[in-house]
């Protein structure tokens, strides 16, 4: 596989004297691609049906002409202001009824007809115009940021009443799935469903649950429309960009619609941001991002990469559209890399199997809201540190042979439906499915150990010595029976304690075969009550009391299984702290022949086929394994 490094252009944003100097200083340092177009729909479409192509014609042909190749993005995360007054309608709203108005944004509604047809129609006239000129395509930008996948509007309200009759085909069959008896929910035609906000208390979690799974099916939806078009006139792959940590909807599922899985890598903005861990490891880590949260999501979207080619998860297609190249301005504290970093960050993504990282973005804006993001170059056009790290990169790459990947032993198993079923129904504040199946991660990764990342739709894991599939809400009948299959299989905790219309299910979970024990009770425990292992280390936040005669492996303190097998399935009945967590896999890893040992603090490893890629998170310099790493260093056998 060849790995390329790419930028983010806009020229719409520069006077035209200055794009071919940009384009050869691109190819100068090394990059193939650029992404232009995503944001420039007013440029485009100045007026109503009065397009302006010549800009973008000439915009595209500088580029080629110096040997780059163009990623076009479909301009449809930022309607113009016409937009709205032909569809004043089209804006969503939020939880509490409030618009989501002009003036930045992803201001639309995945639900509004109308809207819908716009999309389709300048996705027509982009790919018409361009499908044989570009390289690659990237519909919309980030779908789901800014908390913009669930719309409470009127148009998503109707949509969603034409789901669920879809679905239910009766109000009866409908109130029996959501137990509508209880507090006299009962409805009698599907034009009474409101949304489920504004109610008094909490609404009922079936009804909320679908609403989660009819917006995510929305994204996917208006993402096919675009990808139909362009497969019409386009043999281009078709790309989307994704964020981190965000699980509004199911990645999986429109992945099943692209060739490429991209996503947007911001490791300091995403510490500072979006990861729960304490303020001594944000202060460690604030100039470096957390060592493991990129390596997660370089996993996860090589699987959404795969679900259109029906590749194995190790085979997907993705990259890094979107590289931080220094501070931010997003984020509540921007702080600058430590030097090295946007090297490290690249070499990482590259040893995850991505085909190409692209820094965001070619030179920084000098005005708008992202005016205090850095770039590849200063806004006066002089080089900031990624452009000289981008050019390092290039030269690596130039000289090494290409990497080859391989499956690794260990499994995980992600389910946005899941995540969807405990925000709905924490039980406990602080209960977050991304946290929960990220802590499983992370210590793996502090075992040095390589990871593949799978969807709950998957049926063979015959390629894996150990699955790991923690907290998942509704086990398909199909992943209990691979899970059962594997050599060795760690489920739980809260796996299994839901039906698909989020009831308790009868037998009682987890419900899996051979092992004979229920869950006779959960509890939710504050951060200043956790239970403590016999073996050493605790249950944190959550715990179940399990009945039964299954094999006991581990049990708390006051005498309560805390993992339970039987052969190679485990139930582990809570979530364990680092201690626990890490002699539980320890010990799994040693019964099926996985080498596994706690890594220095920041350092990190990656198995890519013969080769085994070191990469030094820490801010001090540290050695191992026969190497001697500088902070922000890397190294590869």
């Amino acid at each position: 596989m060849k790995r390329t490094l790419g930028t983010c252009y806009y020229p719409e944003h520069w006077p035209e004297s200055q794009w071919a100097e940009d384009a050869a200083r691109m190819a100068a340092i090394g990059l193939t691609w650029v992404r232009i177009g995503e944001f420039a729909w007013s440029r485009m479409e100045p007026t109503p049906g009065q397009y302006d192509w010549a800009w973008l014609d000439r915009a595209i042909d500088t580029l080629i002409a110096h040997g780059l190749k163009v990623v076009l993005g479909t301009p449809t995360a930022t309607p113009p202001r016409w937009m709205l007054d032909r569809h004043p309608d089209m804006l969503a709203l939020d939880a509490n009824g409030h618009k989501r108005g002009f003036g930045s944004r992803r201001h639309y509604c995945f639900s509004h007809q109308g809207y819908i047809a716009e999309c389709a129609r300048i996705t027509t006239d982009l790919a018409k115009r361009y499908g044989a000129r570009v390289a690659a395509w990237q519909t919309d930008n980030e779908y789901g940021c800014h908390d913009t996948t669930v719309s409470y509007s009127d148009a998503a309200r109707h949509a969603f009443r034409d789901w669920l009759a879809q679905k239910y085909q009766s109000p009866a069959a409908l109130n029996r799935a959501w137990g509508n008896v209880f507090w006299s929910m009962e409805y009698a035609d599907f034009a009474e469903i409101d949304l489920p906000n504004l109610t008094v208390t909490e609404a009922n979690p079936a009804h909320a649950m679908d609403f989660r799974r009819f917006s995510s099916d929305q994204v996917a939806r208006f993402n096919r429309v675009q990808t139909d078009i362009i497969r019409r006139h386009s043999t281009a792959p078709i790309s989307h960009n994704y964020m981190g940590a965000v699980v509004d909807f199911d990645h999986f599922a429109t992945g099943a619609d692209l060739e490429i899985a991209t996503w947007d890598s911001y490791p300091l903005g995403f510490l500072s941001d979006r990861i729960a861990a304490s303020a001594d490891h944000k202060r460690d880590f604030a100039r470096q991002g957390d060592p493991d949260f990129q390596a997660f999501h370089h996993d996860l979207y090589r699987a959404v990469g795969a679900m259109r080619s029906g590749r194995a998860a190790s085979g997907g297609r993705w990259w890094i559209m979107e590289q931080q190249p220094g501070p931010v301005n997003w984020a509540p504290f921007n702080p600058d890399p430590l030097p090295g970093m946007a090297r490290l960050w690249a070499w990482e993504a590259f040893a995850h199997g991505a085909e190409a990282v692209c820094y965001f973005r070619w030179r920084q804006a000098p005005f708008a809201q992202e005016q205090m993001h850095a770039g590849m170059l200063r806004p006066d056009s002089e080089p900031a540190p990624a452009y000289h790290a981008a050019a390092e990169v290039a030269q690596e790459l130039a000289a090494m042979p290409d990497v080859e990947h391989t499956t690794p032993p260990i499994a995980l198993i992600f389910d946005y439906a899941s995540a969807w079923a405990w925000a709905t129904q924490p039980q406990g504040r602080g209960f977050d499915y991304f946290n929960v199946v990220f802590g499983f991660y992370k210590g793996l990764r502090r075992l040095g150990l390589s990871v593949d990342i799978l969807p709950p739709s998957v049926t063979d894991l015959s390629a894996y010595k150990l699955v790991l599939a923690p907290a998942i809400a509704t086990l398909p009948d199909a992943l209990i029976t691979a899970l059962a299959a594997c050599p060795s299989a760690l489920i739980g905790p809260r796996s299994n304690s839901k039906t698909p219309e989020f009831s308790i299910p009868n037998p009682l979970p987890p419900n899996l075969p051979g092992l004979d024990c229920v869950v006779a009770r959960v509890e939710t425990l504050p951060p200043d009550l956790p239970v403590p292992l016999a073996q050493g280390g605790t249950f944190h936040l959550w715990r179940e009391k399990l009945e039964g005669s299954a094999q006991v492996i581990e049990e708390t303190t006051d005498g309560w299984p805390a993992l339970v097998a039987h052969g190679g399935l485990h139930y582990l009945a809570g979530l364990p702290d680092e201690v626990a967590l890490a002699r539980i896999l320890t010990r799994l890893c040693a019964a099926q022949g996985i080498e596994a040992a706690a890594l220095p603090e920041g350092l990190r490893c990656r198995q890519s086929g013969t080769r085994t890629f070191w990469f030094n998170y820490a801010a001090v310099e540290v050695t191992h394994a026969g190497h001697t790493l500088p902070p922000a260093g890397v190294a590869w056998d």
